[in-house]
């Protein structure tokens, strides 16, 4: 009997975004390590975070200006694909193949982009206007949290339609956002959760119009008004 790669039965855009965050991240290593870019190899990690990070006082200048460079509006799209250490961005990827998995089955392939990608812009802009700091935002966290939103939004709809509590479709979140609020209690932290929190929000509602029929359901009420 032919055994079946694991991969096969992930959607195609899954793998591409986990591989990209991977191999981004293998290359900083490799570069720390001097194996890679040789003693200037070391500083690649901060030239990365400053360079595809989302920085505050950037898009604050962005609105001032009214100037806006894509050197500087590609932050809202890389910022994701750059991290901390491993163990950061081992967290994202897992995330990103379990529960890019479910709405791509039940969403499709676009939706998977449309979320993560969506959710990483709305969690940086909630980061501009809620944490006027100039620590940079990066890492995957806002994005995959948005995939937490859509997964989140089909319990959600489970529960309902078993006539449950739909509060139970929270309960996910609910820890994470527990376990990092200890965390940051504990050891500090930057207030990036808000971001993810963002993240969450805008992967929720964008499920709403990702139910098959959604669109039309929406114009027929539009033309009976």
């Amino acid at each position: 009997m032919k055994e079946e790669s694991p991969f096969n039965a992930l959607p195609p855009v899954v793998v591409a975004l986990a591989l990209l965050i991977f191999g981004v991240e293998v290359v900083l290593q490799l570069a720390s390590r001097g194996m890679l870019g040789g003693p200037d190899g070391i500083g690649w990690r901060l030239e990365a975070q400053r360079d595809y990070g989302f920085f505050t006082q950037v898009f604050d200048w962005m609105v001032q200006t009214r100037s806006w460079p894509i050197e500087h509006v590609m932050r809202f799209v890389t910022y994701p694909f750059v991290h901390v250490a491993f163990t950061h961005m081992l967290m994202v990827i897992v995330f990103l193949l379990a529960l890019g998995k479910m709405v791509g089955d039940i969403f499709g392939t676009l939706a998977v982009l449309a979320i993560f990608f969506g959710s990483a812009i709305m969690g940086a802009l909630a980061y501009a206007l809620l944490v006027p700091n100039d620590v940079p935002l990066i890492g995957g966290y806002p994005a995959v949290y948005g995939l937490i939103g859509s997964y989140t939004f089909m319990m959600w709809l489970s529960y309902g339609s078993a006539g449950e509590s739909r509060l139970r479709a929270f309960q996910l979140i609910g820890f994470l956002l527990g376990i990092q609020l200890i965390f940051g209690l504990l050891f500090g932290a930057n207030k990036d959760w808000l971001a993810d929190l963002a993240g969450f929000g805008t992967g929720f509602l964008m499920s709403f119009a990702l139910v098959p029929g959604a669109v039309r359901r929406a114009i027929d009420k539009m033309r009976q008004r």
